[in-house]
């Protein structure tokens, strides 16, 4: 292997390492806490903490985040097989879930909007 490529295996490596961590410590919080919050959200709040205070720039975990999404696929084959063991559910009751998928998601979306809407206000009332 030359030095470039164990150069970029180390850096993906250890990007992995700092996200699993983090990972790791959120869920332990959620246990310590008792926070019926899962230990991956309390993960990615951490993460938005580093962010928002510098300790952690973003293109520092370009490489690992990339590889994570690139593969997020993977993540949800579990998810999609256990479908195969509630086919009736699906038959009966699909159309009713299916649609408080797609309200929860505008939900989300409409939210999402409204917040990032009112922050770029915020700052631009508070920058000048």
């Amino acid at each position: 292997m030359n030095a470039a490529l164990l150069k970029h295996l180390g850096r993906l490596l250890g990007e992995l390492a700092v996200l699993l961590g983090i990972y790791l410590l959120g869920c332990q919080l959620a246990l310590w806490l008792g926070w019926p919050i899962p230990g991956g959200v309390i993960g990615l709040a951490l993460l938005l903490l580093c962010f928002a205070l510098g300790w952690v720039k973003p293109a520092a975990l370009q490489l690992g985040a990339g590889l994570l999404m690139a593969e997020m696929l993977l993540f949800f084959i579990p998810a999609l097989m256990s479908l195969l063991d509630y086919g009736g559910l699906l038959r009966d009751d699909g159309w009713r879930i299916l649609l408080v998928i797609a309200v929860s998601t505008l939900m989300v979306m409409l939210v999402t909007a409204f917040t990032v809407e009112w922050v770029c206000r915020w700052r631009m009332r508070h920058e000048a």
